[in-house]
Parts: structure tokens; C-alpha cells; sequence
């Protein structure tokens, strides 16, 4: 089944005089993986807390697909960025317990409890405490505790920034393994490559509004911009042209280090040769150049830094 399953239309929320969410709209493909992308203080986990039913909007709405009633909230799984734990409980009591409060009764507590955290990998330390498992064990954990209602939909708040390569690796993968028809996700990070290397679609949140959003190839080919890199010797000849390279009219943008350029260009193919021939004119201490084009980070440091 496709179509959209989330529609936020001019999402607010006000804390007296601070506003963290600004009149945000954006939707969420039934199927599809979607990253809230943005530094720390962009409204990311205010977002997900409006979504998720924690905490009340200031103006605006949120739509779920077929729950005229408003009664989404048990469609919905959610990990918080922080998630607590009860370090005396073993990973099977605190499911149970999770399952237990999501609305499960009878026999579908054990069930569900058994095939989540066989499905997060820790069917074999099921019995052990809490307290003795490692970061990335407590973050499956908590996707457990996230999915044993079976929900429509996953809300995850930078799910992996606390942990280490290893257990982010091992909770990256769990997240592709997860979404796709049965499961809608939609995870916040301030890490562009996590949101690339699994979702499909992109919202840029700064300063409590949507910067950027659309699909990642749709975004990727419209901020997509050829880019000469050139790096060269300390030589104060050098060093000179170098730096005339800001200003000249060929050149959309430039970003100049004291040894290096990193332009912007309107022709690649025009400016390479003209560059190389004064390059061997003026006889340049070149130890790098490099021909390339602009990347979604490019994009995504710019639209930050704005």
C-alpha cells in the first residue's frame, strides 16, 4: 500500500516567548524511510515529540492516514534520543513490561515480546539484566520496546549519535532491515551520511523551520554544481594567483584556504583549460587539482550555516 501516511500542516510550538517549531509542513510516504535532518537546536526532538502525541502543538495539524478519530497514538512507535532503562530488569521483563503498557494482554505480551527481540538480535542475552549490556544492545532494546505494538509508523530521535562505530553500525542496519511496506519510518540526525546511507527523502530543519526537503536523488541533482579543487607549495608567486582566483568572473563561489581553492564554476570544461594553461604559464607550484562536482554535504553545510 502506498500513499501518504503523516501529513504535518503548519506545525508550531511556542514556549512562552520561544518558539523551537516555526510553521512547519512536510508529509510521509507510507513505506518510506524520511530523515529530519539539522544541527542540535533545529527543533528536531520537538518535532518528533508533537508526532509522536508527547506534548501538545501551539497551532497547525497532524494528519494520520484513516485515524479520523485522532486515535493514532497506538500506531505509533517511538524512541526517544535518551532512552531510560531499568537496569535490574532482564531485556524480556522490561519488553513484557513495554509491551504490557502499549495495550497487549494475554498471550500476545509473551509472543510479541519473543519475536521483537529475536528480531533486534537479543534473543540470546534476553535473560541477562540490563545493566550489563553495552551501548548498542540498550539502543536495539529500545527499538524493541518501539516495535512490540506493532506500529505503522517509527518515530526515532538520533537514534545512533550516542554511540560508538560499532554500535552505530549494528543500529544502521537494523533501521534498513526494518522500514519498507510493513513499517514507515522517520528518524531526526545532525549526521547527513547516516541520512543518506538508508533514507529515501530529506527535511532540513534550521532554527525551527524547513530549510530544503525533497527526495535525496531530486536534491542531490538540483544542488549538484561543478567544482575545481586546487592545491599548491607555499610559493608567494603562487600564493598570489591563488588568492586572484576569488574574484574572478568565471568563479559562482569560492571557499580559499592559505595553500588551496575550492571553486564554484560556471563551465568546467572552459575554466579547466584556462586554469591549466596559466597554471604552466606562470609556472605554478601545483600539487593537486581536481575536477568534481558539488555534494548533497555541500549543500547541507550551506544551508546550515544560513
Amino acid at each position: 500500500m502506498s500513499g501518504s501516511l503523516l501529513k504535518i500542516q503548519d506545525l508550531r510550538k511556542n514556549f512562552g516567548s520561544v518558539s523551537p517549531v516555526k510553521g512547519i509542513s512536510f508529509q510521509i510516504e507510507r513505506g518510506s524511510c524520511t530523515a529530519l535532518l539539522g544541527p542540535n537546536g533545529a527543533g528536531k526532538t520537538t518535532t518528533l515529540r508533537m508526532l509522536a502525541g508527547l506534548m501538545e502543538p501551539s497551532g497547525g495539524s497532524v494528519e494520520y492516514s484513516g485515524s479520523q478519530t485522532g486515535n493514532w497514538r497506538n500506531r505509533i512507535g517511538y524512541l526517544p534520543q535518551y532512552p531510560k532503562f531499568y537496569g535490574w530488569m532482564t531485556g524480556t521483563e522490561y519488553i513484557t513490561f513495554s509491551a504490557k503498557i502499549s495495550g497487549l494482554r494475554g498471550k500476545k505480551v509473551a509472543k510479541r515480546t519473543e519475536e521483537v527481540l529475536a528480531q533486534v538480535g537479543l534473543k540470546d542475552a534476553a535473560k541477562r539484566r540490563i545493566s550489563g549490556y553495552s551501548g548498542g544492545m540498550k539502543q536495539r532494546l529500545g527499538l524493541a520496546q518501539a516495535l512490540v505494538h506493532e506500529p505503522e509508523i517509527l518515530l526515532l530521535d538520533e537514534p545512533v549519535s550516542a554511540l560508538d562505530p560499532l554500535g552505530r553500525r549494528e543500529v544502521m542496519e537494523m533501521i534498513r532491515e526494518l522500514r519498507g511496506d510493513e513499517i514507515t519510518v522517520l528518524f531526526s540526525t545532525h549526521v547527513l551520511h547516516d541520512a543518506e546511507e538508508i533514507c529515501d527523502e530529506m527535511v532540513f530543519m534550521v532554527d525551527g523551520k524547513i530549510a530544503e526537503q525533497g527526495a535525496l536523488t531530486e536534491l542531490r541533482e538540483r544542488y549538484r554544481q561543478p567544482i575545481i579543487f586546487i592545491s599548491i607549495e607555499s610559493d608567494e608567486n603562487g600564493m598570489k594567483w591563488l588568492q586572484s582566483l576569488e574574484t574572478r568572473s568565471f568563479v559562482k563561489e569560492a571557499v580559499m584556504g592559505r595553500d588551496w581553492a575550492k571553486l564554484t564554476v560556471n563551465d568546467v570544461g572552459v575554466v579547466r583549460n584556462k586554469l591549466m594553461e596559466e597554471i604552466t604559464l606562470n609556472r605554478i607550484p601545483l600539487v593537486r587539482f581536481e575536477v568534481g562536482s558539488s555534494s548533497l554535504e555541500d549543500m547541507f553545510m550551506k544551508v546550515v550555516s544560513q
